[in-house]
């Protein structure tokens, strides 16, 4: 059995944002016994995280390390349609990723302690992000 679920959420510019209360309530009004939510965000720009939910300087961190490693505005980029953050923010979402799986029973994701479901958006401005929630069990 399987059920798909489609969520938006509106980012703010570049950072993360925490949403794993979404994907659990998705999650917990589910009729299967257990399974895996499969978790996928439909753009270019932005990706998608489990990382610590304990300290917020996890996630800073992490933001100054895909600055290091895709910075804005490079002069070998090609890609700046939409500005000096466009290419950039590709390459980090190749790094973050688009997609993450997350095993579920009970009605409840069986993350981790300390581990929270992000969106990071890499454009510098805010976006409307839509993710698809499939639940397979």
């Amino acid at each position: 059995m399987s059920e798909q679920h489609r969520l938006s959420f509106d980012t703010p510019g570049r950072g993360s944002v925490e949403i794993t209360a979404e994907i659990a309530a998705v999650v917990r009004k589910t009729p299967l016994d257990s399974g895996i939510a499969h978790v996928f965000v439909r753009h270019t720009s932005c990706g998608l995280a489990i990382t610590e939910n304990a300290d917020p300087t996890v996630r800073r961190d992490l933001e100054t390390l895909l600055q290091r490693w895709a910075p804005d505005g490079d002069p070998a980029y090609r890609h700046d349609l939409e500005g000096d953050d466009d290419m950039a923010a590709h390459a980090r979402s190749l790094l973050t990723g688009t997609s993450l799986t997350v095993p579920f029973a009970g009605g409840q994701l069986l993350l981790g302690t300390w581990q929270g479901i992000y969106l990071f958006e890499h454009r510098t401005h805010g976006h409307r992000r839509e993710i698809v929630v499939t639940l397979l069990g």
